[in-house]
């Protein structure tokens, strides 16, 4: 390797984040590869006034409030969906959003509303099943879209002053659904190489090492590791279901600000589903807790032991960020795994 310069390589997925603090891989890398995490961890860049609108829609009398678990003790600006819960709301989790839409169909007194919360991984099936819900024509169903997506994610990242990013380790799973393309503009604009990665301990080495060659070589590119999941042009169905229902916007992202095009909204003819024009929800901006550096770790400007929330008032016990609340967070990955100091 010509090249002993310190590479700053980011893992966007938070799935690869754990899988690299599980396996402990970064004694695997070349000594001058640091690794850093991304926003993509969906529960991780929930803004604050998302939650707070969850909170107030679940306080509302005859809601029924469903979930995937990680959502359930996030924390808002003043409480939690599980704080709530034990004062009486009914919040339940689930494992799909076809649960919850069993769940309004069982109870058709109640209004159900569901949390989408997630990429382009998750946001095809919750389309789906806004569809499905309205073929059925399911009226007490709706759904609070908190959907992220990535690519202009990225572009933010590399907007961040003071942090420089030598090549990213692009998301598989979001990568099946979208395919290469949406990435090109990392290497042709930006000079940043990226390999879409799959998850084991070898596909994220190969890609690793495929990403120092790149930037060794001076020839940055797109590449894909994982091409027995995702192929280039990701699967078309899957855009389709959501070109259908929702429409890209601006999106807050907890601790880094608005970011143009990376949400998700309801198209007119599905509106009728969206829980924030239901009840009414205006969702602001709100100030995060002071000394959490949730904002700067998802951008790869700190380090979570960086915090001096880590690890003693911040635990995932009793989580005052999200980065130690979700499975999928940093600070969660550096607490249950991370013994070792970091490079």
């Amino acid at each position: 390797m010509k090249n002993i310069k310190r590479i700053n390589l980011m893992e966007v997925c938070g799935t690869h984040t754990m899988a690299i603090a599980r396996n402990g891989l970064k004694s695997k890398f070349p000594g001058n590869v640091v690794m850093l995490s991304g926003p993509g961890c969906p529960v991780c860049v929930t803004p604050a006034g998302m939650i707070d609108a969850a909170v107030e829609i679940a306080k509302m009398p005859g809601v029924i409030i469903t979930t995937f678990g990680d959502m359930v003790r996030v924390p808002g600006s003043a409480s939690s969906l599980e704080k709530e819960r034990s004062a009486g709301a009914d919040v339940r989790m689930v494992y799909s959003p076809h649960d919850a839409l069993d769940i309004a169909a069982s109870n058709p007194k109640k209004q159900v509303v569901f949390l989408g919360v997630g990429f382009e991984t998750t946001s095809p099936t919750i389309a789906a099943t806004v569809i499905w819900a309205q073929k059925r024509k399911i009226k007490n169903f709706t759904v609070l879209s908190m959907f992220k997506t990535i690519p202009n994610a990225l572009k933010a990242i590399l907007a961040v002053k003071d942090r420089r990013i030598d090549g990213f380790l692009l998301p598989g799973h979001v990568s099946a659904i979208i395919g290469e393309k949406p990435y090109a503009f990392l290497s042709a604009k930006y000079g940043v190489p990226a390999v879409i990665s799959g998850f084991e301990p070898d596909d994220i080495l190969k890609s690793v090492e495929m990403l120092v060659a790149m930037i060794d070589s001076g020839a940055p590119s797109v590449k894909n590791q994982y091409s027995r999941a995702v192929k280039p042009e990701g699967n078309p169905i899957a855009r389709e279901t959501i070109n259908t229902v929702f429409a890209e916007a601006d999106s807050q992202w907890r601790g880094i600000g608005c970011i143009p095009k990376s949400g998700l909204v309801f198209k007119k003819a599905y509106s009728a589903f969206d829980a924030a024009g239901r009840f009414k929800i205006k969702s602001g901006e709100k100030k995060e807790n002071a000394y959490c550096l949730c904002g700067n770790i998802l951008t790869g400007l700190n380090a979570p032991q960086d915090c001096k929330l880590f690890g003693s008032a911040c635990t995932p016990r009793d989580p005052i960020g999200p980065c130690m609340v979700s499975s999928e967070g940093a600070c969660a990955a550096q607490y249950k795994y991370g013994k070792a100091k970091q490079r």
